[in-house]
């Protein structure tokens, strides 16, 4: 078989489903392994944000590529997951992803954004998808203000999301976040993927740097937690960095221990 017979089968949940908690709509994808059909096997799932950006070659600042990717881990024998595309607000990203009120930038509208992940796709998704459905086989992820909001999302509610992948997180935007990563409980093994471009803005690094150091004090203190760092000294701000640490992840946050 070629790569491209192990991509996984793309499927349109909806293009407007609704999100009551934001009186929105947004367009959800499914990327399933491309045997699915052929199995009754059941997958651990991964929710990303930006959907817009991760399997379409024309998006205005290039894409992740993720059917790409999971196609040749697929080729390796490393089919066995589900990814759930959620596309991001447009104008409203930002405010939506954003986890507390910023006097620039909004309100901050991300515990109503994942209050609806919790209450209403994550069900919805376990009920219509052959999925593991514990702690231990539900991720989140992003970059930038995804993973930001991604990153929240773990820490908040450590009953449900067990992997973690951040990419570039925003976290210059909401400082208030490392006071949650003080006082996070896992109560189960967090893993936790943080990746960050040596070439991205003034803040950036050092913010990641200050992450990074929290976390490793928590371990040290017998916290719960599997970490694992990812520094590019060449990586920008950018989808084309995202795309090559993409896989690197994946096989981190669900394959490693196979």
């Amino acid at each position: 078989m070629t790569v491209t017979e192990f991509e996984p089968i793309i499927k349109v949940i909806e293009e407007a489903y609704e999100i009551p908690h934001l009186n929105a709509t947004r367009k959800i994808s499914a990327l399933l392994p491309y045997d699915y059909y052929q199995t009754e096997k059941r997958y651990p799932v991964l929710y990303l944000q930006d959907g817009q950006n991760l399997f379409n070659p024309m998006a205005p600042f290039g894409d992740w590529a993720i059917d790409k990717s999971l196609g040749k881990l697929a080729q390796e024998g490393l089919s066995d997951i589900i990814i759930i595309a959620i596309d991001h607000g447009e104008r409203e990203r930002i405010n939506e992803y954003l986890p507390y009120y910023h006097p620039r930038f909004g309100q901050g509208k991300g515990n109503f954004y994942i209050q609806f992940m919790i209450e209403k796709l994550i069900p919805y998704i376990n009920s219509n998808y052959r999925t593991l459905t514990d702690f231990n086989n539900t991720g989140i992820g992003g970059s930038s203000m995804g993973a930001l909001i991604s990153l929240h999302a773990g820490l908040s509610n450590p009953k449900v999301f067990g992997k973690m992948m951040v990419f570039s997180p925003s976290l210059w935007i909401s400082k208030k976040i490392f006071k949650n990563i003080n006082s996070f409980e896992p109560l189960e093994e967090s893993k936790i993927y943080l990746y960050s471009g040596a070439q991205e803005s003034f803040e950036h690094l050092p913010n990641a740097r200050k992450l990074e150091s929290i976390i490793n004090e928590k371990m040290g203190k017998g916290h719960n937690i599997n970490f694992h760092f990812s520094l590019n000294e060449f990586g920008s701000h950018s989808e084309a960095h995202w795309r090559e640490e993409f896989p690197n992840a994946v096989k981190w946050l669900f394959f490693n221990n196979k």
